[in-house]
């Protein structure tokens, strides 16, 4: 056994270094995460929690609109091609440029449709902004260090700014009159400051190259891409849009904190699906095998569960143990044991589709399970809006999802291996 553990070690010594690089800075991330998530759950009333946090959900989804997704040819490139970097980086900058007249509509009409009775229009544009430009910017500098193999400064680049995110909200925590338009400014300025120190001291060293002939080639992609992304953070963010114009800022306020809870599993998945993406696009026949695929789905799964159980039964123990707010939601979360799981499982399921270059095919997945997912809460919200009946049928709600998400993408890795026999 210790020989096997030995050969294998030595056979993917690589992979297992990139993956320590990569959940260590993970590691980090969630403990500052969840620092920076008590101070600001408990520094906002729980309405107002709800409305930070549907605000950021419509920042993360417009944010995929920005530069119509060319990001996926920069991540690509910085992937296969890495001399290639600076010229792709300026066309990213270009299309950035470009599609900032789309993002500005999409966020004023998410305002007027969703947030107009709750929140200012000065407020929700500092949130948008901060999370699309200054946000954003510094997830494109992390795609492209770990596309160019530099995972230790990757996951070095995320906990700076984390952390610079969290000193901001404890900050704001002291504070003794605190409100949702003070924390606006605390999150822009701390989004800003991360966003700097990303391009000025983690950025590689490129020569900007203009060569449009090349993006446009790439035009297609980016664009499917671009539609893919949305689509992926409508199904996994539009449930806080609904959940606000259903129930209300309460309620939202109650779901988010579930929701923020569950999504704090997903750090290490994502680490592990990262390094994944880049296997299947060096190797397609990574996962051909039902044996292989079967295993990372329970590998995946079990980690999720066990995150949150974790998490469950500090709480159980210690109901005020991350503050009084945070306490209302104590009870629900052992509620809600396997939406973690499946949540991971369909956002595996997408990078799978990205990987193996099925980007239309994602695009239409993603866009049936976020239809479906809003659907059941939509039906699951008309019928109670007490906390305690609906929070463990969220288990189900993402178990259909799940199911969905599962059929639809192995059937498209199936027709994909068939047209290429």
């Amino acid at each position: 056994m210790i020989e096997l553990a030995k050969t294998a070690y030595a056979r993917h010594r690589d992979v297992i270094g990139a993956y320590i690089s990569m959940t260590g800075g993970s590691a980090g991330r969630l403990v500052l995460s969840l620092v920076y998530f008590i101070c600001v759950a408990n520094g906002l009333s729980i309405a107002e929690f709800g409305l930070f946090a549907t605000a950021s959900a419509a920042g993360i989804m417009v944010s995929r609109v920005l530069a119509f997704g060319f990001m996926s040819p920069l991540y690509r490139i910085a992937t296969v091609k890495p001399l290639l970097v600076g010229t792709y980086s300026l066309g990213f900058l270009c299309a950035a440029f470009l599609s900032l007249p789309l993002v500005a509509a999409l966020g004023l009409g998410i305002y007027f449709a969703v947030f107009r009775n709750d929140m200012a229009l000065p407020v929700f544009t500092v949130l948008m902004a901060a999370e699309i430009l200054c946000w954003r910017g510094l997830e494109i500098v992390v795609i492209v260090l770990n596309g160019l193999g530099r995972f230790g400064r990757a996951a070095l680049l995320v906990i700076i700014g984390t952390a610079i995110r969290t000193v901001a909200a404890v900050l704001f925590a002291f504070m003794q009159s605190s409100s949702l338009n003070d924390w606006s400014l605390f999150y822009l300025g701390a989004n800003a400051i991360a966003f700097s120190t990303a391009v000025l001291f983690f950025f590689p060293r490129v020569r900007l190259r203009w060569q449009p002939k090349l993006y446009l080639r790439r035009w297609a992609d980016s664009v499917s891409v671009a539609g893919a992304e949305v689509l992926f953070y409508v199904q996994s963010e539009f449930d806080k849009i609904a959940v606000l114009s259903i129930g209300g800022p309460a309620v939202s306020g109650l779901y988010a904190i579930i929701m923020r809870l569950a999504d704090l599993t997903a750090l290490p998945v994502r680490s592990f699906n990262t390094l994944l993406v880049q296997k299947i696009m060096r190797t397609p026949g990574t996962i051909s095998s039902w044996r292989i695929r079967l295993a990372i789905e329970a590998i995946i799964a079990a980690v999720s569960f066990m995150a949150i159980a974790a998490m469950a039964i500090y709480l159980w123990i210690l109901p005020n143990g991350l503050g009084n707010n945070l306490s209302q939601a104590a009870p629900y979360v052992m509620a809600v044991l396997l939406v973690p799981a499946f949540r991971n499982l369909i956002e595996y399921h997408s990078e799978l589709l990205y990987a193996t270059g099925a980007t239309v095919r994602r695009m239409i997945n993603l866009l049936f399970a976020g239809i479906l997912k809003v659907g059941l809460l939509a039906v699951l919200l008309k019928l109670s809006l007490d906390v305690a009946v609906w929070s463990p049928m969220l288990n189900g709600v993402f178990f259909v999802v799940y199911l969905a998400s599962f059929a639809l993408t192995y059937s498209a890795l199936g027709k994909q291996r068939d047209r290429a026999i």
